[in-house]
C-alpha cells in the first residue's frame, strides 16, 4: 500500500521540489510545474504520463490504473494506492522530475549520484 507520505518522501528527496496545493488538493511541483496530485475524491495519486503509456497501463493493469472523464483529456493516470508498485511510482516521479527540473539542477544531481 502506497501512502501520500511515501510519495512525499520520494518527491522531496529530489532537488528543488516542493509540496503545495492545486485546486485545493495536495500536489508537488518542480520548477513551478506539477509533478503529482493527490485526488481527494478517489483518495489516490494522479501521475503524469504520456497518453500512449496511460492507455497501455490501463489496458494491461486496470485493477491498478484508471482514468476519469475529468482526467481523460490530459496526460494523467490515476492509481489505486493499495495496488501500486512503489518502484513504478519512483521511476515515474524521477522521469517527470528530470523532464521538468532546470537542466543545471538535473546535471548537478546526476554528478552526485
Amino acid at each position: 500500500m502506497i501512502t501520500l507520505d511515501m510519495l512525499r518522501q520520494i518527491i522531496l528527496a529530489l532537488p528543488t521540489t516542493e509540496g503545495t496545493t492545486s485546486w485545493g488538493a495536495v500536489s508537488f511541483k518542480v520548477n513551478g510545474k506539477a509533478m503529482l496530485f493527490w485526488n481527494p475524491i478517489h483518495d489516490c495519486p494522479v501521475f503524469k504520463v504520456p497518453f500512449e503509456e496511460r492507455d497501455h497501463l490501463i489496458e494491461m493493469d486496470p485493477e491498478t490504473f484508471f482514468t476519469t472523464d475529468h482526467h481523460r483529456p490530459h496526460r494523467l493516470v490515476l492509481a489505486r494506492p493499495e495496488r501500486l508498485d512503489i518502484e513504478w511510482a519512483q521511476e515515474n516521479l524521477t522521469r517527470v522530475w528530470r523532464a521538468q527540473a532546470k537542466k543545471a539542477v538535473v546535471k548537478a544531481w546526476d554528478a552526485e549520484q
